[in-house]
């Protein structure tokens, strides 16, 4: 509860002062500039409260909101791999294997559009999204929700926070996305912001060639600026194939079944077998394969990297944009080749790593209410949490 506490009067800090998304850059004054992380917005639906913001970390880590009670929030967001998964690509719902490399919740609020294709718009939305999607939480809302109500602890956590006689699974999602506000970036521990705040030994002497890399030679901040280091805009980038599309059936089958649950048309779905990215948003042609440029905040506890989790470290990174990006179609025309040197590259993958804070935020795993059915008999199951991360707060 002193964490929670912790959590909330952060939040309250940062929820004082209001939040606008960095300008894009402008043709005539050259490439925004990176900042620190201002107030976490929050929207006016949904405001913030302490009780609120443990009630959400509670469902957040409750594997009950999924259809076989097996899958929580934080079976695909684990707070020891940086609230995201350490493997290529999200394991989804039992029986499934996704098509995408999980994004971190971590500083997602401040996203305008979520997911890598931008398809979705609120953390509100994501969590019912992800719960309910057949291949991810497969929870079916009527019987998420009775279930719900057959906890007492959450009965009387709903009506305090929301004032409503029995759970509603709306309620759910607006208590989880409450909690992720407050799972952001402390720039007190983030070198780069401490160098912002006009501390000149925050960063590394390599860290500090990086910066004057990142912003010069290697051209980074043409995409990644602002206070998410992303300007929040879709590229294609030629990011080389990833090889479970090839080699897992599962894979190939959540392709195909992605494409056809979101009505592509017969001629597209036939000839792809591959992530169609921001096209499913848009329906156009020109957005195909281009994928909404990722936060640089925590880089150093969300690997591996990219949409489709093909690059295991960022050095790796570095050398797929040293040489121009891959071949595609649409590929960005700000990709061409740096010609970095192997120092150079060291250099920056410092900085990269300066973006992220010293140490990782870890959350204790909650223990979750049990269930009381209506027999009176008390039931535990599916309420055990899973093992608590080493480290955790």
């Amino acid at each position: 509860m002193r964490r929670l506490a912790f959590i909330a009067m952060a939040f309250a800090a940062l929820a004082a002062a209001a939040w606008a998304p960095s300008p894009s850059p402008s043709p005539l004054l050259g490439p925004a500039s990176l900042a620190s992380l201002p107030a976490v917005p929050v929207p006016a639906h949904n405001p913030m409260s302490e009780e609120k913001i443990a009630l959400g970390r509670l469902l957040f880590f409750d594997a009950r909101l999924s259809g076989d009670a097996s899958t929580s929030c934080a079976s695909c967001h684990l707070p020891q791999h940086g609230w995201s998964h350490s493997e290529a690509l999200a394991p989804g719902y039992p029986g499934h294997r996704l098509w995408r490399n999980n994004p971190t919740v971590l500083n997602a609020a401040y996203f305008r559009h979520l997911m890598w294709d931008g398809t979705l718009d609120s953390l509100e939305i994501q969590a019912r999204s992800a719960m309910q999607a057949p291949v991810e939480g497969n929870g079916k809302a009527f019987m998420v929700e009775m279930r719900l109500r057959l906890i007492p602890d959450y009965v009387e956590r709903f009506r305090r926070v929301f004032g409503s006689e029995w759970p509603q699974l709306d309620d759910a999602w607006r208590a989880i996305a409450a909690f992720e506000r407050t799972l952001v970036s402390d720039p007190r521990q983030v070198p780069f912001d401490r160098h912002l705040a006009g501390d000149r030994t925050a960063l590394s002497p390599a860290a500090r060639r990086g910066l004057a890399l990142f912003e010069g030679k290697a051209g980074c901040v043409q995409c990644h600026h602002g206070a998410l280091a992303s300007d929040e805009g879709f590229h294609a980038l030629g990011v080389p194939r990833q090889q479970l599309f090839d080699s897992n059936p599962r894979v190939q089958i959540a392709v195909r079944w992605q494409n056809r649950q979101r009505d592509v048309p017969r001629a597209v779905y036939r000839n792809r077998d591959e992530d169609l990215g921001r096209y499913y948003r848009t329906r156009d042609p020109a957005d195909i394969g281009k994928f909404r440029t990722p936060s640089l905040r925590e880089l150093k506890y969300t690997a591996p990297y990219m949409h489709n989790g093909v690059f295991a470290t960022l050095r790796e990174v570095v050398d797929f944009f040293d040489a121009g990006g891959g071949e595609t179609a649409n590929k960005s025309p700000l990709l061409k080749p740096l010609g970095l040197r192997s120092e150079e590259k060291t250099d920056l993958v410092a900085f990269l790593e300066a973006l992220s804070m010293e140490r990782p935020l870890l959350v204790a795993v909650p223990e979750l209410p049990p269930i009381l059915p209506l027999d009176g008999v008390v039931s535990t199951d599916c309420a055990a949490p899973a093992p608590a991360a080493k480290g955790s707060l």
